[in-house]
């Protein structure tokens, strides 16, 4: 088997995309002969350059936008192909190692079942993994109270997330995911930091949420200043646990985020937030959807969100 060095880029800082890179990368190793491999993780702030990118290496990508020019491509999003170029060249180029499937709960799951059907590979010490990756990404916890407690070592991981800036942190946890189990990775020193300050951001984030939200009909609208705290995306059902819906605005610094979710603890069809989303120029799945304005759309937040609200119930009625 040739020896290749090649890149991995996978969806950082988000527990499903670091998933998908162990997956990923085992199966490189052992079965393409990937023996030496570059982690770079990426987020959607490259979305403008991401298809300007290309390396004189192979590269994969796992848990990210299409790229045509990827020897390797796994993603679930809704809103993985940047236009409909990009759709025409997936399915001209449709083989087993460029698989898409938007209804797939996570990423992780989907490189796990594709591999396993399409090229026999399957390694069972990631199982614990991949059952997290999609219990998160899907947002399949048991309750509300399983999300803020985040007594698990994967919780722990997906807490600390939130506050590491450093993508090269990310690939770092992939390294000592791929040779350790969860709860070793948990102990580092890097994670327990992270999550110990995202507990108590969290805590700060959710009194300011519960000033600043509101529940119209069966939406739970927002417009939080969080300052320096973090609010949480489930924070809506926890205030509000019988809403179907939330959409909000959460401000901080200078940057403007709007995100919507629908309530993982009910049972019904999501209206499609991820193709509502891309509307604004952002994206997502079909049940969590989310969008960063530019400095020169921060002004239009309130209509921005406003326009979602209307879309979901323009959804719902249809």
């Amino acid at each position: 088997m040739k020896s290749t060095n090649g890149i991995l880029y996978f969806h950082a800082p988000c527990f499903d995309g670091l998933a998908s890179a162990v997956l990923m990368w085992d199966f490189l190793e052992t079965r393409r002969g990937w023996t030496a491999v570059s982690l770079r993780g990426v987020n959607y702030g490259i979305r403008p350059r991401w298809l300007a990118i290309r390396p004189a290496r192979p590269f994969a990508v796992v848990d990210f936008l299409y790229h045509p020019r990827a020897a390797v491509w796994a993603d679930h999003h809704q809103t993985t192909f940047l236009d409909e170029r990009m759709r025409q060249s997936y399915e001209r180029r449709r083989s087993d190692d460029r698989v898409y499937d938007p209804d797939a709960p996570s990423c992780a799951s989907l490189i796990w079942r594709h591999l396993h059907r399409a090229f026999d590979y399957r390694n069972d010490r990631f199982a614990a993994l991949v059952e997290w990756a999609t219990r998160i990404d899907a947002a399949r916890y048991r309750s509300v109270d399983e999300v803020f407690e985040a007594k698990s070592p994967a919780l722990a991981i997906n807490l600390a997330l939130s506050q590491i800036e450093d993508l090269k942190d990310c690939g770092r946890l992939v390294r000592h995911l791929k040779t350790h189990d969860l709860e070793e990775t948990s102990a580092l020193p890097v994670v327990r930091t992270h999550a110990d300050r995202a507990r108590r951001l969290f805590l700060e984030g959710m009194k300011r949420f519960r000033r600043g939200a509101k529940l119209v009909d069966d939406i739970v609208v927002f417009d939080v200043d969080a300052g320096k705290a973090m609010v949480s995306r489930y924070a809506p059902y926890r205030v509000f646990p019988d809403a179907r819906y939330s959409a909000g605005i959460v401000r901080t610094g200078d940057t403007v985020k709007i995100t919507a979710m629908r309530n993982p603890w009910r049972e019904f069809k999501s209206v499609p937030l991820g193709k509502i989303f891309r509307q604004v120029g952002g994206g997502g799945h079909q049940r969590v959807a989310s969008v960063v304005l530019k400095a020169s759309d921060v002004p239009r937040a309130t209509q921005v969100l406003d326009n979602v609200v209307t879309s979901i119930r323009h959804h719902e009625r249809g």
